[in-house]
């Protein structure tokens, strides 16, 4: 708690997939008796759990984790939506005595929820957003996103092609306003947080030693199963909306027998280092972020220990 303002304090953990913030996370909420909100815009969905990369319960390791594994998938969820539940579950978190710690790549949850974003609304049309979803099942989400990145390039760069949703959502807020998405967001107000916030940043000083992390993992999750949840979803017709989350649309060819395995694996790498570096320039943009520079060879501890001074520097614990 900050003496000056008597804010709550609440610290984030953010960086590009793969750069280690579960481990991390963990390890300072049993530091600092802190509970984890997740800050990540596919966790929240059901059934979503190897592609998503979920933490497992044994590396929850007992920390309560919120916001995961919440919501039915296609459900329409917006940043607005996650700041309203995120404050709702800081409070509870703060109420047992806890550190909240909001850990997560969405950059856009993290932003709206510590710079206190007041959004504009943009209406809906349910027969327009209908004859969306009609087009992409028709010609391909890549094809609907090529539709927002000519219309509304820059809400298009922060807004991942499959994440089918938010692409939807945007043309969907162009057509109703006669307004591009970013135009809104541009408009939606930033008021004092209620919070003090603190918001590391993981990183690996050189890019190859992020893209062979998440080459890794990707190959770590084949081998627990994420063919298998994948398929699941795609026979139950669960491929649509959130379910096209990095790991799920690029095995459709695979079952499909159109591509090899090994094929379709490649192409989940290459989305997910495409997607990394998308998420680096959206928190590159933040300059209230500390970023803890990494390097293959860092042991926890020594991570650990950037950490703490980070905190400790900023005088709220």
């Amino acid at each position: 708690m900050n003496e000056k303002n008597n804010k709550p304090f609440v610290l984030a953990i953010v960086g590009p997939t793969a750069s280690g913030k579960t481990a991390v996370s963990v390890e300072l909420a049993k530091l600092y008796g802190g509970e984890i909100i997740s800050a990540d815009s596919m966790q929240i969905y059901k059934g979503m759990d190897i592609a998503s990369a979920k933490p497992t319960e044994a590396e929850k390791q007992g920390i309560p984790h919120h916001l995961m594994d919440f919501l039915d998938r296609g459900t329409v969820f917006s940043a607005a939506d996650y700041v309203k539940l995120a404050r709702e579950k800081i409070d509870e978190v703060l109420g047992r005595g806890k550190l909240p710690i909001i850990v997560g790549g969405t950059g856009l949850y993290v932003d709206s929820l510590l710079e206190n974003v007041k959004f504009s609304e943009g209406g809906s049309d349910e027969e327009y957003r209908r004859e969306l979803y009609e087009f992409a099942e028709k010609n391909g989400n890549d094809a609907l996103y090529a539709r927002l990145a000519e219309a509304d390039p820059e809400a298009a760069q922060g807004i991942h092609p499959n994440n089918l949703v938010r692409v939807v959502r945007a043309l969907e807020v162009l057509h109703v306003t006669g307004r591009r998405f970013s135009e809104l967001k541009a408009e939606s107000r930033t008021e004092e947080s209620p919070y003090d916030s603190l918001i590391i940043g993981l990183n690996y000083e050189d890019r190859a030693e992020l893209y062979a992390r998440i080459n890794r993992r990707v190959d770590e999750m084949v081998e627990n199963g994420l063919v298998d949840e994948a398929r699941a979803l795609w026979q139950e017709g669960g491929m649509q909306t959130a379910a096209n989350a990095i790991g799920y649309k690029e095995l459709i060819p695979y079952f499909e027998g159109e591509e090899s395995l090994p094929e379709s694996i490649d192409k989940i790498k290459q989305e997910t280092r495409r997607y990394a570096k998308r998420q680096l320039t959206w928190f590159r943009k933040n300059a209230r972020i500390r970023w803890i520079i990494l390097s293959e060879i860092a042991k926890k501890d020594e991570i650990l220990e950037k950490c703490k001074k980070c905190i400790a520097n900023c005088g709220n614990l």
